[in-house]
């Protein structure tokens, strides 16, 4: 079984930058496909970006293209949503997830975690 636990979420202005960070337990993310999603307040859950291995270029939502990135640590036990630029409409509730395969879709990861909120104030 595999736990995954978000950190790094926080309050900030427009124009700031924040880092998420996904950590495992129980496996290792070393094959596993990792997404991250968001959730704002009365929207559905929605893509942001995911990676599968450091060499395989990542996929990301065009509303994040240009101003998050997504990578795995050398032991890829880690993955990091690292957020520039950020807008008052990135607010939401910050998830990462695991699955077999890079996808888009939430019903193709099967581990989440718990979520992290990012609040980005004008």
């Amino acid at each position: 079984q595999m736990r995954l636990v978000e950190s790094g979420g926080g309050l900030v202005r427009t124009g700031d930058s924040l880092r998420l960070s996904c950590a495992a337990s129980g496996r290792t993310l070393k094959n596993s496909a990792v997404g991250w999603f968001r959730q704002a307040p009365g929207k559905e859950r929605e893509f942001v970006a995911a990676i599968i291995q450091t060499f395989i270029r990542p996929i990301y939502a065009d509303s994040v293209k240009g101003r998050f990135v997504i990578s795995k640590t050398s032991d890829q036990n880690t993955v990091y949503l690292r957020m520039d630029s950020l807008e008052p409409g990135d607010t939401a509730i910050y998830y990462c997830a695991a699955g077999v395969t890079v996808s888009a879709r939430v019903q193709d990861y099967d581990y989440w975690g718990q979520g992290t909120q990012v609040t980005v104030s004008t």
